[in-house]
């Protein structure tokens, strides 16, 4: 069975809508966030807790029609973790990158992150992003005035809350930049980012598979390159 690099349509509209929009508001968050913490000046206090606030409530309306998106669409298929080429993707970013190795994974028509993608992203999604939004909204809501109603549901602790919050955004800080760095190894900057803007990437395709998108979806083929 032979297989195929093929420049395949992987990412749809609403993915790249939705991964340009949360990079906007997130950094955006990021900006507020350190100024709300007085680690900077350079727009008012108030400015900055407004922003921040719209900015959140925004991102959490994205968040819920992506979670919805994906699961309707079957796409968190690939966020889902695998054992497979596991520590060889591990290796590679732990010495191989730093001694100009080609990276061991490439793209598939069922799994378009690699397993250590895959994993990080599963627990941004399960773990991190719930602690700051559980923590963000409480804390909201005692800022408005119903610090009865979080008491009502065991949290009582305003420190506690704000701690979390503080954590869970330093780890969102940390992939961020760590998520940054790695758009700059390997290839170009420019051929990182490039599939996130047309949609477009190499996968590697089976005889059926090309088969199959040849016969019914022949429009996410751009080109064959072997």
């Amino acid at each position: 069975m032979a297989n195929h690099i093929v420049k395949l349509h992987v990412f749809k509209r609403f993915e790249r809508l939705w991964h340009w929009s949360q990079m906007v508001l997130i950094f955006t968050l990021i900006f507020t966030g350190f100024r709300v913490h007085g680690m900077h000046e350079w727009i008012h206090f108030d400015t900055a807790v407004m922003l921040h606030t719209w900015a959140a409530l925004i991102l959490l309306l994205i968040w819920a029609f992506a979670t919805f998106w994906l699961f309707t669409t079957g796409e968190w298929r690939h966020y889902m973790p695998t054992a497979k080429n596991f520590i060889q993707v591990a290796r590679y970013y732990a010495l191989g990158i730093f001694h100009g190795e080609h990276h061991p994974y490439i793209k598939t028509y069922r799994r378009k992150h690699n397993p250590l993608q895959a994993l990080t992203y599963l627990l941004v999604k399960i773990v991190i992003f719930p602690a700051i939004w559980i923590s963000g909204i409480a804390y909201l809501l005692i800022s408005f005035g119903f610090k009865d109603l979080i008491s009502g549901l065991g949290i009582d602790c305003t420190a506690c809350i704000a701690t979390v919050h503080t954590f869970a955004a330093i780890a969102i800080v940390m992939f961020v930049i760590a998520h940054v760095y790695l758009l700059t190894t390997g290839h170009s900057f420019i051929d990182h980012i490039k599939p996130m803007v047309t949609g477009y990437d190499d996968v590697e395709l089976s005889d059926e598979e090309l088969a199959y998108l040849r016969a019914d979806e022949p429009n996410r083929i751009a080109e064959k390159i072997n």
